[in-house]
């Protein structure tokens, strides 16, 4: 799923440490979250607000949860307040999904006063499916193949975040990469266009904040 695929190619295989300044994988995750619910059509992204158009429970339970949150609340539709509301525990959720898929296992690191969880592919196959994810997308976006809602939204998230430079890291062999890049996140369908512009500037505000 999207926030799946991204929340791999967002934290290092052999660490588990975030490869972004950690407010902006969960900004997004978040949006990797939200962005699943509008490809199976249960809500829409409109002028900067999150409607529910079909309160149909999705079969994933994550997604579910989700959903009923933004039905719950219905009378907050701002799509800056879901992402950061969402964002607070977004790697955990997405984290526990992923174990719960057999991509990744849980390691607890102690800390002084506290215990740290980070969800890392512990053997040959578990870091083969997670290198996989970053390697099929720089293929797809180098060769300018034809790509899936799912991998155009995938790649729209990655931009919006600062993840071009993990997915298109060697600048001579990917270089065409980064032009379609551009070309499929224009691609968009309106809501996932808008949520990965909301995206972008909530991480922009972000690193911003944290330059002061």
């Amino acid at each position: 799923m999207l926030a799946d695929q991204f929340f791999l190619i967002a934290h290092e295989d052999r660490t588990g440490k975030s490869r972004l300044h950690p407010r902006a994988t969960g900004l997004g995750l978040a949006a990797a979250l939200l962005g699943e619910l509008m490809m199976q059509g249960r809500v829409r992204a409109v002028d900067g607000e999150l409607f529910v158009v079909n309160p149909e429970p999705p079969g994933d339970a994550l997604a579910h949860d989700v959903l009923d949150l933004l039905i719950a609340q219905r009378h907050h539709r701002e799509l800056r307040t879901w992402l950061a509301f969402l964002a607070q525990d977004a790697a955990d959720r997405v984290g526990e999904r992923l174990i719960r898929a057999g991509v990744v296992e849980p390691v607890v690191r102690r800390r002084l006063l506290s215990t740290h969880t980070l969800y890392l592919p512990m053997n040959s196959d578990q870091r083969n499916q997670a290198a996989w994810i970053q390697v099929r997308l720089a293929n797809i976006l180098v060769q300018g193949r034809v790509v899936d809602i799912t991998d155009r939204a995938l790649s729209g998230l990655v931009a919006a975040t600062g993840l071009t430079r993990h997915v298109l890291w060697d600048l001579p062999v990917h270089r065409p990469g980064l032009g379609h890049l551009h070309s499929v996140v224009e691609s968009l369908p309106t809501d996932l266009r808008e949520l990965v512009d909301h995206t972008e500037a909530a991480v922009g505000s972000v690193l911003a904040a944290g330059r002061r």
